[in-house]
C-alpha cells in the first residue's frame, strides 16, 4: 500500500507541475515549493530525532550534495523541461534515473560494477530516451528535443545527487538530511530564479495555481518524502528504485484522465525500453528480490 501510494503521489506531481506552469516562473514556482516543504520536513526531524543538526563533514557534504543536486539542479531542469514536454512525457525520461544511479555509482562502489548485462542494460536505457525523441513521433503533446534534453539533465543531476550522498555516508537522520537538503535547495532555487529575472508579481493566484501548489509542497512534498524513508528503512534503495517505473504509468493516466492528454507509442515503447535497460543493470538485485517474495500458499494447503 505504501508502495503505491508513494508512486502514486511522485507520479501525479508530474502532472501537478505541469498545470502550475501556467501560473507561476518555473524555477520561482520549485524554490517556494521546496521552501515550504524543507521547513515542514524539518521541524518534523526535530520532533522525532535526537539530532536533527550536521555535525560531522560527511553530514555538511551530503547536505550540500542533496541541496544542490536532488533538489535545486533536478527540479530546475525538470520544471525548464516541462515548459517544453508534457508531464507524462517528462515522466518517462525522468525513470532512467536509476540506471543513470547505477552507471554513476560503478566507478565508486565494487559491488556497483557493471558486467555485460549492465553495460546492456545502460545502452537499453539510452535507447529508450532516444525513442521518446522522436522528432517523427505524433501526440496531441508535442515533445520538444530541447526540453527532452533539460529533463535528461535533471534525470542526471538527481543520480548524482544519489550517489554522491550515499559515497559521503553521512551519519545524521534521513529525514534531517532531507529538511536541511531541501531548504538549502530552495536557497539555491530562489538565486537561479533571481539571475532568470523571475518575480514573485509574474504569479497568477488562481484557486488552481494554490491547489498545484499545496498539492506538491504536502502531499508529494512532505508526505510522499515521508513514506519514502519508511519505505528505504523496509525494502532497501534497490527495491524502492522500482517505484520510477510506477510514476510514468500514473502521471499518464492522470494527465489523460485531467487534462485529456495522450502519449505517442514511442513513448511507451521508450518506456519499456528504460524498464528493460533498469531490469538488465541491476538483475542481480533483482532476482534476489523476486527470490524474497513469499509464494501464495494454495487454497487446496490452507487451513481456515
Amino acid at each position: 500500500m505504501l508502495f503505491a501510494l508513494l508512486a502514486l503521489f511522485w507520479g501525479t506531481s508530474f502532472v501537478a507541475i505541469e498545470v502550475g506552469l501556467e501560473f507561476f516562473p518555473p524555477v520561482l514556482f520549485a524554490a517556494i515549493r521546496y521552501g515550504a516543504a524543507g521547513a515542514i520536513v524539518l521541524a518534523y526531524a526535530v520532533a522525532t530525532v535526537d539530532d536533527p543538526l550536521p555535525r560531522t563533514k560527511n553530514d555538511l557534504l551530503a547536505v550540500a550534495t542533496v541541496g544542490t543536486f536532488v533538489i535545486a539542479g533536478y527540479h530546475a531542469l525538470l520544471y525548464l523541461g516541462e515548459l517544453q514536454v508534457s508531464g507524462a512525457v517528462a515522466s518517462v525520461v525522468v525513470s532512467l534515473s536509476p540506471v543513470l544511479t547505477a552507471a554513476f555509482a560503478a566507478p565508486l562502489f565494487v559491488e556497483e560494477h557493471l558486467d555485460r548485462l549492465g553495460v546492456a542494460g545502460l545502452v537499453a536505457g539510452f535507447v529508450g530516451v532516444a525513442v521518446v525523441a522522436n522528432p517523427g513521433a505524433t501526440s496531441m503533446l508535442s515533445s520538444s528535443v530541447g526540453g527532452l534534453g533539460l529533463v535528461l539533465l535533471g534525470a542526471a543531476s538527481f543520480a548524482v545527487g544519489a550517489v554522491l550522498t550515499r559515497a559521503f555516508d553521512a551519519e545524521m537522520p534521513l529525514r534531517a538530511l532531507e529538511g536541511w537538503g531541501m531548504l538549502l535547495g530552495s536557497g539555491v532555487l530562489w538565486v537561479v530564479s533571481l539571475v532568470r529575472g523571475e518575480s514573485m508579481s509574474a504569479i497568477h493566484w488562481t484557486d488552481t495555481a494554490v491547489f498545484s501548489l499545496v498539492y506538491l509542497t504536502l502531499v508529494s512534498g512532505v508526505v510522499a518524502f515521508l513514506i519514502y524513508f519508511e519505505l528505504l528503512s523496509r525494502v532497501g534503495a534497490t527495491e524502492i528504485n522500482l517505484v520510477g517505473y510506477l510514476e510514468p504509468v500514473v502521471a499518464t493516466a492522470m494527465s489523460w484522465l485531467l487534462l485529456g492528454h495522450l502519449v505517442a507509442a514511442s513513448t511507451l515503447a521508450g518506456f519499456v525500453a528504460i524498464f528493460a535497460g533498469f531490469a538488465l543493470l541491476k538483475h542481480r538485485a533483482v532476482g534476489r528480490f523476486l527470490r524474497s517474495v513469499p509464494l501464495p500458499t494454495p487454497l487446496s494447503n490452507r487451513r481456515y
